[in-house]
Formats: C-alpha cells, sequence, structure tokens
C-alpha cells in the first residue's frame, strides 16, 4: 500500500444505519492459525513476543513538545469525509490521528502488527479474515471498543465517507460479527492485499455520532479515537495542540513501546514557507523540514545551529522517490497527445533550474519508483516485464517497450537542442509557430495556465523558469495563484491545465495505484488521478501486481506500471528527495538505526522524544 504526504484512502456510512452486512454462512476456506501480523508475502519479520518496533527506543522517555511548521490552514477537524480540510497528520493511523485494527511497521515493505485486535486468522488465499478484539482496548472517553463500533466504521466509512474509502467496501463481500470480540470479513475478489487493507481503517466510536450527520464536516465535533493523543485546543487555521492521553489503554503493549513519547504536539500554521523558516529561527517552532538543499547549505547559519543548540539531520531511506513535478491534465485536448506532453518534457530545462535552485545538489526523479528495487529497468522491457506488457503494444506511447529516459539538456540557458526537439514534436502533433504565435491547423492558439497555491514560492521560481522556455516556443502560458481552499476544489474537480503534483508511493504498492491511476478514478471527482490517464495497459500491470502469487511477478508487474507511467510523459519530474533534511532543537531525539521508510507518515511525531 502506497500512501503520499498528503493523502490516505478512508471511507464512510450512513449514520442511522447500524447496518451489519450479514453473511449467510461463510466458506470453508482452509486458515492458517491465529497470528500476531500478517505480511504482503511470506511471514512477518518480529516474533509473536517481540518487545518492540526495531526502530524505536523502548526506554525513550515521556515528555517534552514538538511544535511543527505548516503552510495553509484547516478548517475540520474530521479527516474522515469529503467536505473540509483536516490537519493531514489526523488522517493516518498512528499516535495522533486514529487506530486501526493494526498498525503498520515502517520497517518492512508492508508488513501489519496486531494492535486494537489481539490476533488475526487469514485463510490460506486471503479471501476471508477474522479479528479478535483486545478486551482492554478502550477509547479516549474511557468507553471499550467493540466490534459494533469496528463494524459502524467500516460501513460508515465506506459509505457516506471520503470516496477514497469506497474501493475496500466494495470489495467486502460480507462482515459479520463471529464471536463476543470478533469480527470476519470475507472478500469478492482475489486480491491478497484487502486482507491487509481491512485491518487499516479508522475505528471510530458509533455513540459519538448519534444524532450527527457524518458527513458533515467543521470544527465543532472532533473525532472520538482510541490512540495515544486527543486535541486540547485550537484555532482553525492557525494552530492545533494535541497532548498526551496519560489513561490511554495501549501504553503496554509491544506495538506502543517507545512511541507517543511527547507530551504535547503542536502544529502552527503559516501562509507561506518564508514566514515558517522565520518562525523557526525564532524559536517559535522547534523542527523545520527542509527540502532545498541550496537553502540547507547556505541558510541555516543562524546563532542557535552555532551555538549548537539546533541540530541538522540527514536522514537517509530506502523508499521509492514517487514523483513530484509539473502534472498536466489529459482532459484538455492539447495535453490528450503524448507527442505535445514530449515537448512539454523536453522545454523543461531541469539541469539549469536545478543549478539555479539547489546549485545542482539535488538529484531528478528518473520514474515513479526509482531510488528503489521496484523501479523499471533501463533499455527495452524483457523476460515477464516484457510478457506483461506486449498484448497493449500497438496503444503504448514511444518508450514504454523500447526503454525511456528523460531528456537532459546541457545545463545552458538556451537549451537550444532540447527545444528544437520540442518544436519537433509539437509539429508532429500538428502545432506551428503562426505569426510568432503556437497555433494548430484551425489557427487556435496555444494557451493555458499553471495553478499554485499561495505561498508556494519555490514552485512559483521554477514555473517562472519553465513559461520563460514555454514562451520560446510560441506558447502563452500564465501562472495562476489560488489560495489553499480554492486549490483543492479546483483539483478536486479537475479544474486546472497543469498544477504543481506530488505523490508518494512505498515499498509495496497495492489498491491505492487505482486510485492514483485508474480508468475509473480518471472520472471520479476528488480522485488522486490529477493526469486524467485512462490507460489500460496501466490498469493490467495494477490487477498483474495485485494478483501476484509470487515476489518475482509483483516485481515484474510493478516495474511494468513504472514504465507504462513514466514513458506515458504524464507528469514533469523535478527533485528525488532521496534523503530527509530536518533541522531540530538538540533536546528532540530519534532512535537509530532508522526503518527502512525513513522520515515517513508521522514517524516524526509517533517516534521522537525529548531528553535534556
Amino acid at each position: 500500500m502506497s500512501i503520499d504526504y498528503f493523502q490516505i484512502p478512508r471511507q464512510f456510512l450512513n449514520p442511522l444505519g447500524a447496518a451489519i452486512l450479514s453473511v449467510a454462512v461463510l466458506g470453508s476456506t482452509a486458515h492458517a492459525d491465529k497470528a500476531h501480523g500478517i505480511a504482503m508475502y511470506g511471514a512477518p519479520q518480529l516474533p509473536p513476543d517481540f518487545v518492540s518496533l526495531p526502530y524505536v527506543n523502548p526506554q525513550a522517555p515521556k515528555g517534552g513538545r514538538i511544535v511543527i511548521g505548516e503552510r495553509g490552514g484547516f478548517d475540520s477537524l474530521n479527516p474522515f469525509v469529503r467536505k473540509g480540510t483536516a490537519p493531514w497528520q489526523l488522517r493516518f493511523s498512528g499516535t495522533i490521528g486514529f487506530e486501526s485494527l493494526m498498525g503498520r511497521s515502517w520497517d518492512e515493505p508492508f508488513t501489519l502488527y496486531c494492535l486494537l485486535c489481539e490476533s488475526i486468522d487469514a485463510s490460506d488465499d486471503r479471501k476471508t479474515v477474522t479479528f479478535t478484539l483486545r478486551d482492554e482496548a478502550r477509547f479516549s472517553d474511557g468507553s471499550p471498543v467493540t466490534v459494533e463500533d469496528v463494524m459502524w466504521s467500516y460501513e460508515t466509512l465506506g459509505t457516506v465517507g471520503h470516496p477514497r474509502y469506497h474501493n475496500l467496501w466494495k470489495n467486502i463481500a460480507s462482515m459479520e460479527q463471529t464471536g463476543p470480540r470478533s469480527v470476519t470479513f470475507t472478500f469478492d475478489s482475489d486480491d491478497r492485499e484487502l486482507a491487509l487493507l481491512v485491518g487499516m481503517r479508522p475505528v471510530l466510536k458509533k455513540a459519538h455520532y448519534d444524532g450527527i450527520d457524518f458527513a458533515e464536516s467543521g470544527t465543532d465535533v472532533a473525532p472520538i479515537t482510541s490512540a495515544p493523543y486527543v486535541i486540547e485546543d485550537f484555532e482553525a487555521g492557525r494552530f492545533i495542540s494535541l497532548k498526551r492521553n496519560p489513561d490511554y489503554w495501549g501504553w503496554d503493549q509491544p506495538f506502543m513501546q517507545g512511541q507517543a513519547n511527547l507530551d504535547e504536539i503542536r502544529i502552527e500554521y503559516f501562509s507561506d514557507g518564508t514566514a515558517q523558516f522565520e518562525a523557526f529561527k525564532s524559536g517559535a517552532l522547534n523542527t523545520n523540514r527542509e527540502f532545498n538543499a541550496e537553502k540547507w547549505e547556505t541558510q541555516y547559519d543562524f546563532p542557535a545551529i552555532d551555538r549548537g543548540d539546533v541540530i541538522k539531520s540527514v536522514l537517509p531511506h530506502q523508499r521509492p522517490s514517487g514523483i513530484t513535478g509539473f502534472v498536466m491534465n489529459t482532459r484538455r485536448d492539447f495535453f490528450a497527445d503524448w507527442r505535445v506532453r514530449d515537448a512539454m518534457l523536453h522545454a523543461f530545462n531541469f539541469e539549469f533550474i536545478n543549478e539555479t535552485m539547489t546549485g545542482g545538489r539535488q538529484p531528478r526523479i528518473t520514474s515513479y519508483f526509482s531510488n528503489s528495487p521496484l523501479a523499471m529497468s533501463d533499455g527495452p522491457a524483457e523476460g515477464l516485464v516484457r510478457e506483461l506488457l506486449e498484448p497493449f503494444a500497438a496503444e503504448l506511447p514511444e518508450g514504454v517497450l523500447e526503454g525511456y529516459t528523460l531528456p537532459e539538456s546541457d545545463g545552458s540557458l538556451r537549451n537550444r537542442a532540447n527545444i528544437a526537439k520540442a518544436a519537433d514534436m509539437l509539429a508532429e502533433a500538428g502545432w506551428t509557430v503562426q505569426d510568432g504565435v503556437l497555433k494548430d491547423a484551425n489557427g487556435k492558439p496555444f494557451v493555458f495556465s499553471i495553478l499554485l497555491t499561495q505561498g508556494s514560492a519555490e514552485e512559483g521560481s521554477i514555473a517562472d523558469l519553465y513559461v520563460q522556455a514555454l514562451e520560446r516556443l510560441g506558447m502563452q502560458v500564465t501562472i495562476e495563484t489560488v489560495d489553499s481552499a480554492q486549490f483543492k476544489e479546483r483539483t478536486n474537480t479537475f479544474d486546472f491545465d497543469m498544477t504543481w503534483y506530488r505523490r508518494g508511493v512505498s515499498l509495496s504498492p497495492g489498491n491505492e495505484q487505482k486510485k492514483y491511476w485508474g480508468i475509473e478514478a480518471a472520472d471520479t471527482e476528488t480522485s488522486r488521478n490529477w493526469m486524467g490517464m485512462k490507460s489500460p495497459a496501466a490498469e493490467a500491470m495494477i490487477d498483474a501486481m495485485l494478483t501476484a502469487g509470487t515476489r518475482d511477478e509483483f516485481l515484474s508487474a510493478v516495474k511494468a506500471l513504472d514504465r507504462v507511467l513514466t514513458a506515458g510523459r504524464y507528469v514533469i519530474p523535478t527533485y528525488q528527495y532521496n534523503i530527509s533534511r530536518i533541522a531540530h532543537t538538540k533536546e528532540l531525539k530519534f532512535a537509530e538505526p532508522l526503518p527502512i521508510y525513513g522520515d515517513w507518515i508521522n514517524w516524526q511525531t509517533d517516534t521522537w522524544y525529548w531528553e535534556d
């Protein structure tokens, strides 16, 4: 399952219905013994009697606080519905969001360990899975977590929640209470990942929503969860403060040892990155994640660093790069042609932009799964990768089967060779310069806009350099800047030509890939398929990935998908963040060795601790 910093699937139900999906008869499919965890392939790395996750300090002291900066704002405390904007940190299973039946280890590609459940029992074919709840599991108000809460949460999330939850619900053929503390799910498709995904859904308190329209959003009702932190104070759009719950039910659970160490997690919001950085320098924030390598080298030289009060930590990871850059909306006629998209890539002078923005320090993303074993290989497709792709050869753009690499410039401002290649590709697609303006055969000019959010200073600077190159091709391009609420609304409805785009992917991609690149998602508002791609080849590669019976089959399917995505030329990639750069006060510490995912979803707030 892949997760990016600004997303994760959820789904919801009609709050009036405590409806329990009935199952007539559970099949007689063979089951393995009850277990403490489950892995996508093979067995979990940690034994049943594990003491803690391998990347935490189980003796970490409790206390202190972390103050994080974010750009933008929020107008909701409910991250599970379509409406409103909630702090993104609340969307994820962990110490400050919600808890699920199982918790994920970031030191394995995709392995879950029991959290709210005490055991998991999956059939050999993973068509059915049973969870038995821990008797001691409690919500923050002290009430027990029950099977009824679990089933209500899943149906609610799957029907009236955010659409990103709906796919799992559609694949659940039945859900039934099979014991005082047990619930069994049966799936209607051959998809090994479903047994894991069903262990990761938010579990909320049913009674809390009596008389409340769950699908509505706002700051008047915060979800009650079983997580170790509770919302103590907030000001919409300004800050939110979460305090560690001393009565949290799970302090003795092995999975929670060395986690939820800080007394307070506070998130402050800023209009732009400059204001956020100044707040960090002044001490208003005590940690700051830096994405610009040049800034890291040249601007982190203020007195607190000189005194040793602030430390600069460089943290490597082994996860895929994902994709970051400018996405082209193929719902627009001019971007529907891959040759036009190829021209846009040739016009993007990455080498010059990288030198200008980062001093040439930042490597480029070379594919959606670069920096990992999942990345497509150089050169022509071979072996099983080729076998998977060949049935779609007639519809695939140039480079998928033959091999594809991103255009490289000579690093000069003019980028002459690539601009000439871009002009050739545009002409091949029917666009030529007429009276200094790029037009099609009907005389329609090539006009489009790049949508950015307010405060996107770095993205704006990159866009400015890019527009200069596009104007040399005769294009008429404007940069449109809107506030975060407008940006969300417009990207939710695909109301843009080109915009800034980031999607993180994991070492175990799964069903979420259909939300990112699937055909159905292309026509589903709020989906992650911003480019609007409708590729039967991509769809088939995802299906092959989900039904793979071996690790080799899985790897081949992902490598083939990577080829379809990268050579599809939907996104103009920029920097690859193969390390994280975090500056922080010296009292904030983290355990080593780092997990293979490195600085990933809520790793900092989940596992860091305060030590004077």
